[in-house]
């Protein structure tokens, strides 16, 4: 399976990095994209330290993980910025809000919007994972805009009937959730009446 990984400003970097271990882990090829607000948020939550350059971030987050190509923004000539590429999944996790409304109107200012967009138009798996309280009107219209044009939104609001343990734990929950939308068996997270 190839899958596409954006991941943007929001907090959340713990999100990003496990789904992405459990991508590589089910087997997947990944394409990962982050924004520069993205690499501070990665760099800030797991590493702590907001000032490390992006290639330091992006080989840490990627370091002993098989099948995981990076790719910069501005890279229009990735395959995931082209509908004719097979890939069978999209996501943007962490998903900020300033992206998640750029792409609701179509804009595309960057390989995360791009691939995004195609996902759209190509009537692929497009899952955004966003992270944001409390919530604007702005915000919500955007998401069901998103949502009917096929989108699927997994918000970052782990369950609890699962009596988490750990934040790790909880990460896994919103991940398990995540991979299940793209079809990838998972154990990551105990499921409902297990």
């Amino acid at each position: 399976m190839r899958v596409f990984l954006g991941i943007t400003g929001a907090s959340g970097a713990p999100y990003a990095a496990r789904l992405l271990r459990e991508l590589t882990l089910a087997g997947c090829e990944v394409g990962v994209c982050a924004s520069s607000s993205g690499i501070e948020v990665l760099a800030t939550e797991l590493y702590g330290d907001a000032t490390l350059p992006r290639d330091d971030v992006l080989a840490r987050l990627t370091q002993g993980l098989e099948g995981v190509a990076v790719y910069r923004p501005d890279d229009y000539r990735a395959p995931y910025a082209s509908g004719s590429a097979k890939v069978d999944g999209y996501v943007i996790c962490p998903c900020s809000m300033a992206t998640l409304g750029t792409i609701a109107g179509g804009a595309m200012a960057n390989l995360v919007h791009r691939a995004a967009s195609v996902a759209l138009k190509e009537g692929r798996r497009l899952v955004l994972v966003p992270r944001e309280t409390p919530l604007s009107a702005i915000h919500l219209e955007n998401m069901l805009r998103l949502r009917n044009a096929g989108a699927v939104i997994v918000f970052a609001a782990p369950g609890f009937y699962h009596a988490p343990k750990t934040v790790d734990d909880l990460v896994g929950f919103v991940v398990a959730r995540v991979l299940d939308q793209l079809g990838i068996e998972n154990t990551v997270s105990q499921r409902w009446g297990q």
